[in-house]
């Protein structure tokens, strides 16, 4: 029977997996050994089942075959912050759409979660068992009990950032944030900088623990006294980074560049030395992190260090499929680069 065939109402039938082995000339069995990853099936007969798949029209019923599998064929996008942080932060869009896109080369849905409050969390890890494979698991934070929980659940987890406190129990895919902002804290120096500050990133963060390490480490090297008064802890959002940019100012009047944890913080530091008379970079240098699209609306655009989020979201995609087959945790820690504009 064709895809044409009509049932006795008159409406016409989907194609089945019968259809498909009748078109390609092969057995059921092969065609559903195509449609589980092709495993055992010779170049021509997979050659040919691909064919009548698309003569036909052919689509997979999702929920019969995981009854067979025991699989969703789905994959969480969890993000452990407050909702409104999902539309401020760029980053989040970033690499949500680069790991939709990641997924959607397997066939595989991914879901959008937040858990920002404990009443989140505890809806989400009820659903997440049993109704996805895996998790992509984004802004961890020390203390955080999610990535434990899915662990210890036997959910395969792929965190975005070394997850702090949890060892090699868990895969991670992270750019390589101290060497990062060593790059930069060495760009602002040879650039003539004396005085340079930070704007943390939060301090029970990988990232925010990192770039602040890179930055102490960098200010030694370069024979310059680590001065905490010039470091400021902030919280990745642009507000944070207009708040400790005035902190510090007052702190230290003759501050000449201030390395920002984050692009949008950086956004908010420029705001508070506008509004102070300084000028960048001429008084102040500041340097960035991420080269987010925050980096490029900047006035001036951005200095900064840049995350190479294409493949951060391709390698959590293809270190999490690997551990849902049955590989162990991974890790993964790809370079940054540094990127001249014209805020130092």
């Amino acid at each position: 029977m064709s895809r044409t065939e009509q049932n006795g109402a008159g409406r016409r039938r989907p194609p089945t997996i019968h259809d498909v082995a009748r078109e390609a000339g092969v057995s059921r069995g092969t065609v559903s050994r195509v449609l589980n990853g092709g495993h055992n099936v010779s170049p021509a007969a997979l050659e040919a089942v691909q064919s009548a798949i698309r003569r036909t029209g052919y689509t997979v019923n999702r929920h019969a075959r995981s009854l067979i599998t025991g699989r969703s064929d789905s994959v969480a996008f969890l993000l452990t912050e407050p909702q409104e942080r999902f539309f401020e932060d760029p980053n989040f869009n970033v690499l949500l759409r680069g790991c939709t896109a990641a997924l959607a080369a397997h066939d595989i849905p991914l879901l959008l979660m937040i858990a920002g409050t404990e009443a989140e969390r505890r809806r989400n890890m009820r659903y997440i068992a049993g109704h996805v494979d895996g998790v992509l698991l984004v802004s961890s934070h020390s203390g955080d009990p999610v990535a434990a929980q899915l662990h210890e659940a036997g959910v395969p987890l792929v965190a975005c950032g070394k997850p702090l406190g949890q060892g090699s129990r868990v895969s991670y895919v992270a750019a390589d944030d101290r060497n990062g902002a060593r790059d930069m804290v060495r760009f602002l120096h040879g650039s003539g900088r004396r005085r340079i500050a930070t704007v943390t990133g939060p301090l029970d963060t990988p990232g925010g623990v990192d770039r602040l390490a890179g930055y102490r480490e960098t200010l030694t090297e370069c024979g310059l006294p680590v001065d905490e008064t010039l470091i400021v802890p902030g919280d990745y959002s642009r507000a944070g980074g207009e708040a400790a940019a005035a902190l510090l100012l007052e702190r230290a009047p003759d501050v000449d560049a201030v390395f920002v944890a984050s692009d949008l913080m950086a956004q908010g530091v420029l705001s508070a030395l506008e509004r102070a008379g300084r000028r960048v970079p001429q008084d102040i240098a500041v340097g960035g992190f991420d080269d987010s699209p925050a980096a490029l609306s900047a006035r001036p655009e951005l200095t900064t260090v840049r995350q190479p989020w294409d493949r951060i979201s391709a390698e959590m995609v293809r270190v999490l499929l690997a551990q849902i087959g049955g590989e162990d945790p991974a890790a993964v820690i790809l370079p940054t680069e540094l990127v001249r504009r014209e805020s130092a």
